[in-house]
């Protein structure tokens, strides 16, 4: 079951919604990230009405789209991730949530979705002249 291609009605700040730049499916990559140490947690999907319950809920909730329905990370898990901030990036079309990770942020179990797959990096790094 796809997102419709029209914004579900929201209670969130109409001069909020305003701003954002949604893909054709209505969503919005979120990211994740370790409030205190910067760590990259995990990558989810928020529509305005997830964005409006992260935002007044202080619990981040994101649009399953495997699963075609809101979830709360850490209801089935225990892993909850309790927000600290909430930032749109500078054309508004993702979120930063800084959060507190309880426990792993990866459905796999690690504590991010980003350790486990590292690719090799062969290009020499911009501005060293080789």
């Amino acid at each position: 079951m796809g997102r419709m291609t029209s914004t579900p009605r929201s209670d969130l700040d109409p001069a909020v919604a305003a701003r954002l730049k949604r893909g054709a499916d209505g969503l919005l990559p979120a990211i994740a990230q370790q409030y205190d140490t910067g760590e990259v947690l995990m990558l989810g999907w928020m529509d305005d009405e997830a964005l409006h319950r992260t935002l007044t809920t202080g619990r981040c909730t994101y649009w399953s789209r495997s699963r075609g329905e809101y979830w709360v990370k850490g209801d089935t898990s225990g892993h909850y991730q309790s927000v600290k901030s909430v930032a749109l990036d500078c054309d508004a079309d993702t979120v930063l949530v800084k959060v507190d990770q309880v426990g792993a942020a990866c459905h796999t179990g690690d504590r991010t979705c980003f350790d486990a797959d590292e690719l090799p990096v062969t290009g020499a790094p911009a501005g060293t002249g080789h």
